[in-house]
């Protein structure tokens, strides 16, 4: 290359700027351009950690958040000096582990990169890529504003989509009081106190909505529903050293047995659950490798419902929310499959029970969706991807989680081939790499995938030869 080359990272959450972060710790500013864009002001927070109500704070302790896998206390010990959370009296449990509001975090990783921004090694367009073309040896992104911009590499790195409709709720689309996207501003305020809701969902995001509802005054029935009813699960009461050894399991079935043994094992030791699924996260990389796609696709059909509520716990305070609501009779889990639905003075909804051929029938003066992103309709929802998945650049992975993506971080195309400029970055990497949803697991990928740009940029970089005298 004879002039700098240009490094695009399409998405401003904790994902792209991450990588961005790190690509531009790792190199110099005269070497390369870096552009992020992001139509929110600030880089950093994205869906997760841009939200503002107190309610929505992190899941795990501070202690095991960071964006640099080398200082695991990175944010603790930033958090330490943050004048604005000392005034926050309910982060500190009586454990002593903080959980700040969610818009900390995001605030902390804004932090970090400001710097960047303000020597212009770090560029944030606020804008959103609406299209991706290959032009001319570079790429060409038409964004929401009418410009087009010029690129080398990309790394996609966009928001997580918005959850699913269910079929059978999909008819009340558009109606006052069914909420598609419970993180928009302003989603629940028209919910009022003694309203009965129904929540579809029962993960992360539904104990999120439960504890919103809760602190702005309702008192009003909330029911939350999904296929197998499980909700999302505290951190141990006591800590405890991951428990278990997985690495040698290469089968679906052989994986759950070893779960199992362990788990009685860890029961007779006086051990909870908590760090059997601590290995078990630690140990994740390495055990999905091992597996075939026909065996991932086994284990996301039979096992990801108890995973993801077991491995993503909920904040004590988020806990104590939904505790209190379910021993006061104000929160009941339900585990059943949508049948039908119908507006009728409010919503009509139609549900039957798990392993029960009755359908029951509840009203409910509002439904929020609370199901999760919907990265397998990734494409179909978002423009961009979609674009790309027309121009065989981009495919979904043979698992069904995302985008297919090879070992080195790269796009694979329609047709297997690998596009060698074009990144995936974040959690639509995980039908390859396997848990990329926790903070650790996506800081160690935005170093990996700033690693891979750099050396490529480096191997493309043509030194001049001196001519003869």
């Amino acid at each position: 290359m004879t002039r700098r080359p240009v490094v695009t990272i399409i998405g401003g959450g904790f994902s792209g700027t991450a990588i961005a972060y790190h690509l531009a710790r790792q190199t110099s500013h005269n070497n390369l351009d870096i552009i992020v864009i992001e139509p929110r002001e600030k880089l950093g927070g994205g869906l997760a950690y841009s939200s503002v109500d107190p309610a929505h704070r992190i899941n795990v302790p501070a202690a095991k958040m960071t964006m640099i896998s080398a200082e695991p206390d990175h944010f603790s010990r930033w958090l330490a000096h943050d004048i604005a959370s000392a005034e926050d009296s309910l982060a500190r449990t009586v454990k002593g582990d903080e959980f700040p509001q969610r818009s900390v975090f995001g605030r902390y990783v804004h932090d970090h990169v400001e710097p960047f921004l303000k020597t212009g090694q770090i560029q944030h367009i606020r804008a959103k890529a609406l299209g991706l073309t290959p032009a001319d040896g570079r790429y060409a992104i038409v964004l929401g504003d009418g410009n087009i911009i010029s690129a080398d590499i990309i790394a996609l790195a966009t928001t997580h989509p918005l959850p699913s409709v269910p079929v059978a709720l999909q008819y009340l689309m558009g109606e006052e009081r069914f909420v598609l996207d419970p993180y928009a501003e302003n989603a629940l305020a028209t919910i009022e106190p003694h309203h009965s809701v129904l929540v579809v969902g029962t993960g992360l995001t539904a104990a999120d909505i439960i504890a919103s509802l809760d602190r702005r005054g309702h008192r009003g029935l909330i029911t939350a529903l999904s296929r197998h009813g499980y909700r999302s699960r505290g951190h141990a009461a006591v800590p405890s050293d991951a428990y278990g050894t997985f690495g040698n399991d290469v089968t679906a079935r052989s994986l759950l047995h070893n779960i199992r043994q362990t788990l009685k094992q860890a029961t007779n030791n006086g051990l909870s659950w908590h760090p059997v699924l601590d290995a078990l996260r630690d140990q994740a990389p390495s055990i999905w490798s091992a597996l075939s796609a026909r065996e991932r696709q086994r284990l996301i059909r039979h096992l990801r419902s108890l995973w993801d509520v077991h491995r993503f716990r909920i904040a004590p305070q988020i806990e104590a929310v939904l505790d209190q609501r379910s021993r006061e009779g104000t929160l009941a889990i339900i585990a059943a499959s949508l049948q039908s639905a119908a507006l009728n003075e409010g919503f009509k909804v139609s549900y039957r029970h798990r392993c029960s051929s009755n359908i029951e029938t509840g009203h409910f003066d509002a439904i929020v969706i609370t199901t999760g992103p919907a990265h397998t309709a990734i494409a179909k929802n978002n423009p961009l991807i979609g674009s790309l998945f027309e121009q065989g650049l981009l495919s979904a992975d043979p698992v069904g989680l995302g985008l297919h993506t090879a070992r080195t971080g790269q796009a694979v195309g329609i047709k297997g081939a690998i596009t060698e400029t074009l990144y995936i970055g974040g959690p639509l990497a995980r039908g390859t790499f396997g848990e990329l949803m926790g903070v650790p697991e996506v800081t160690g990928y935005a170093e990996f995938i700033a690693q891979a740009i750099k050396n490529q940029i480096a191997a493309n970089t043509q030194v001049p030869k001196r001519q003869a005298s």
